[in-house]
């Protein structure tokens, strides 16, 4: 109780002197300059499928919340208005007539949806959103996410053009990751936008390409260090499992190294460590190779199924009813107060991924004072042994010495817990959003882009 009171007073202190550093981030007039974001994913349960739906929300919250007009425009759930207004954030769900005929989510019917949205969107955001905006002055910059959104920016930028308004409206598109990369013209892509990414290590995985991407990080939302986590359910969580508590959330792919991850809770079991792996994946292929993998380790596993978002009450009395298991999977949608309270309360977070593009889960375990254990790629917040563990390998047993040394070293693994918080504090949007701010100031003067 005394460490957890000790970790959340660094993560409010962090929190303020960054924030004071960041007091005015904005570097040019609200009233002068309005985003627009083009995303596949979005906020709608619907369009949540992945990293880039958090990163969509938090990241036009953060700029509405600053005082920007912001538009997001992503395939929305169907059953829902197809324009709603939220303060200065206006969602805009497209291709719903798509999706009401292929339920499922945001990436079912892609291709068709690739086409419309490309073809639809152009038109509609000039005539609707930036000629309305230059008339008055203001300058539109767009911030498009992924390849999917790629016929959009192209055409966009031809639509702009037909119009005169090159100079009203600047384009960054950015790379989260390398999906859909072999079908990228790269030379019209770089002639149409300014190109960004997520980490130093995809900008290096891009130059063989022939481009050289801006980085721009990830983002974490501030209320991950403003908000207590709630020790009562900490506590009674630690009842549950005294021995060693491990977690992993995260998709089911080959990249995060699931398998790795198993392999290595089963050589703790060996060694006496008495493990519980606490998971939440998805519905991916690779969980089949991963339940096998248990298997032959001889793991045993248990599946638990509750309503989304979930009561912690209702989430810890499953838990405690199989807790003889080796492995627990959460097979519902867990809400981010409960999963801050894994992340809080486990010994150790595996996020040892072996590509990672950025590591987000990884900043999110540090900002609610977890203990990470992250890949060696995107993660460039990572320093082994000052704020986290760094995985290096694939070999299962250097997550399990990690685990060793840091459950007999107690000093170390607050030391750890500690500066992880103070590091998530400078990765906040509103941290980002400087960053952020700065490169768009570059990248329009270079595209010729008028700001003021």
């Amino acid at each position: 109780m005394k460490t957890q009171v000790f970790l959340e007073g660094i993560a409010l202190a962090a929190f303020r002197k960054v924030g004071f550093m960041c007091s005015d981030p904005t570097m040019f007039s609200i009233d002068k300059v309005q985003f627009v974001m083009l995303s596949f994913e979005g906020p709608d349960l619907f369009s949540m499928a992945g990293g880039l739906g958090i990163r969509a929300q938090e990241l036009c919250n953060c700029l509405a919340s600053m005082g920007f007009t912001t538009h997001l425009y992503f395939i929305g759930d169907p059953d829902l208005p197809a324009e709603e207004q939220q303060g200065k954030l206006i969602l805009h769900r497209w291709c719903q007539w798509i999706s009401a005929a292929n339920p499922g989510g945001c990436y079912v019917a892609e291709d068709t949806k690739v086409k419309d949205y490309g073809d639809s969107i152009p038109s509609a955001l000039v005539e609707k959103v930036i000629a309305p905006a230059a008339q008055k002055g203001i300058t539109t910059i767009v911030l498009a996410e992924e390849w999917q959104t790629i016929p959009a920016v192209i055409n966009l930028r031809k639509v702009l053009k037909e119009h005169c308004l090159e100079d009203r409206a600047g384009i960054l598109w950015n790379a989260n990751n390398l999906y859909g990369f072999k079908g990228i013209d790269w030379v019209k892509l770089n002639k149409s936008c300014a190109l960004t990414t997520v980490s130093r290590y995809m900008k290096h995985r891009m130059w063989p390409l022939g481009v050289n991407p801006i980085v721009i990080h990830n983002g974490i939302p501030a209320r991950l260090l403003q908000t207590p986590i709630a020790q009562d359910i900490v506590r009674e969580l630690r009842q549950i499992f005294p021995e060693l508590l491990i977690a992993k959330v995260g998709r089911y792919d080959v990249d995060k190294r699931w398998v790795m991850a198993v392999k290595a809770v089963a050589a703790m079991k060996q060694r006496g460590l008495k493990p519980t792996f606490i998971v939440r994946g998805g519905k991916e292929p690779h969980r089949q190779e991963v339940r096998n993998q248990a298997d032959k380790c001889g793991l045993s596993w248990k599946e638990i199924h509750l309503p989304p978002k979930a009561a912690a009450q209702d989430i810890l009395a499953e838990l405690a009813r199989w807790s003889s298991y080796d492995v627990l999977e959460l097979c519902f949608y867990v809400a981010e107060d409960f999963i801050n309270v894994l992340y809080s309360g486990s010994d150790c977070v595996l996020a040892n991924s072996g590509h990672e593009p950025f590591g987000l889960v990884g900043l999110e375990v540090m900002a609610c004072g977890g203990l990470a254990f992250v890949g060696a790629t995107g993660e460039d917040y990572a320093q082994t042994l000052v704020n986290s563990a760094v995985v290096e390998t694939e070999d299962p047993l250097e997550i399990v010495e990690y685990v060793q040394t840091l459950t007999d070293d107690k000093k170390l693994n607050q030391s750890l817990r500690a500066e992880g918080i103070r590091t998530a504090a400078c990765y906040t949007w509103e941290r980002i959003c400087r960053d952020l701010f700065q490169k768009i100031r570059f990248l329009s003067a270079s595209r010729g882009v008028i700001l003021d």
